[in-house]
């Protein structure tokens, strides 16, 4: 017999716990947490569940303190996420990331943190919260261009490792240098007359170069963009000098414009209360997700590679379990050794490494102050 066979009398024993929280916590309204035990893996599973109507709740995602690439424990990002008037309640490990120098931390997709744009969308799921406060999930393709002075257009990725031949553009989040190498890098300052900083998805922004470093690696800073152009790329446009205009769209597909929180991950697990998820994977592992139906948010975490505690879950098992939980729609995080789930201040699961291991970047569950 599987999870279907069990659920309702594990659920009917799975309680809220509250019990020694912190003090700022007893009174959140629509939020709660619940630890489900199921003998038969046996998994161990932790379920955040958010109320979509209550509008003192809301998602931001997180970075290492800082707000730069790199690897650090979501208890820490939590730690460091500097919520104005309010408090982080729960939280979940984020998107994939880049595991190797010089951009380790790097979130393989999207990422928009309080707005500002920190990681260009890749080709798996991403989900995101849209301006009405909807969830959605989906690919999400980046358009992003840059306009040269001889009407020349530059497609730019943000915040990666830049080949001889493409374009990145870098902003503060990826660290204090580009730690690029090779081609040239513009230095560039937005025009008064536009959008200006930080980088936001679904704007168009105007430049104007005021440095030009043929050297690389420059240094970042929060109110400035740094254009790094590959030598093969400079050799089909015009050399840029300074005091040349350049126009940035931040583009995309579906349009993020005026979103302020989204996160990569993948792959869907569950569209409209079916089964999306890869066929071919069978194989158990430790799972984090996010989920939703028209009530309620989920941030779910399953334990595994631990025997006697929780084996982890086939796709098809976590599937399953989230539509038992009440899922509609779900997307996969970064699992593995990454699982973990911190809610009432304090990290509720067991990573199967035995402790936290560092991750990019986190979803985090804000409750506002209410007075």
């Amino acid at each position: 017999m599987g999870i279907t066979g069990r659920f309702t009398a594990i659920a009917m024993c799975a309680t809220t716990l509250f019990a020694g929280e912190p003090s700022h916590l007893k009174n959140v309204q629509g939020f709660s947490y619940r630890h489900d035990e199921i003998a038969g893996g046996p998994w161990s599973i932790h379920i955040v569940k958010m109320d979509r109507s209550n509008t003192n709740l809301e998602l931001q995602t997180t970075l290492p303190p800082g707000r730069r690439f790199g690897l650090a424990r979501l208890s820490a990002q939590v730690k460091g996420l500097n919520v104005e008037k309010g408090h982080v309640v729960a939280a979940i490990n984020g998107d994939y990331y880049e595991n190797h120098q010089p951009y380790v931390g790097d979130p393989q997709g999207l990422q928009i943190m309080r707005g500002e744009l920190i990681s260009a969308p890749f080709d798996w799921t991403c989900f995101w919260i849209d301006p009405r406060g909807n969830p959605n999930m989906g690919i999400v393709e980046a358009k992003f261009q840059a306009t040269l002075p001889c009407g020349a257009l530059v497609n730019f990725g943000l915040n990666e490792a830049r080949a001889n031949d493409e374009a990145v553009i870098y902003t503060s989040a990826v660290g204090s240098k580009t730690k690029a190498r090779g081609g040239v890098e513009l230095i560039l300052e937005p025009w008064r007359a536009g959008p200006q900083l930080p980088l936001r998805a679904g704007e168009k922004y105007f430049a104007k170069v005021v440095e030009i470093n043929k050297s690389g690696n420059s240094t970042t800073a929060p109110d400035r963009l740094i254009l790094s152009l590959g030598p093969k790329l400079l050799k089909e446009i015009p050399p840029p000098v300074i005091g040349d205009m350049i126009r940035i769209s931040t583009a995309t597909s579906p349009s993020l414009k005026n979103v302020q929180t989204a996160i990569g991950g993948g792959p869907a697990i569950l569209r409209a209360g079916k089964r999306v998820f890869p066929k071919q994977a069978h194989v158990r592992h430790p799972r984090s997700v996010v989920g939703w139906n028209r009530q309620s948010i989920f941030l779910v975490e399953v334990d595994g590679r631990q025997r006697n505690l929780s084996v982890g879950m086939t796709f098809e098992e976590l599937a399953d379990y989230l539509m038992k939980i009440g899922c509609d729609n779900a997307m996969s995080l970064d699992g593995g050794g990454s699982s973990t789930l911190w809610a009432l201040g304090q990290v509720m699961n067991n990573p199967c490494e035995g402790a936290e291991r560092g991750a990019a970047n986190g979803l985090a569950i804000v409750a506002k102050e209410t007075h």
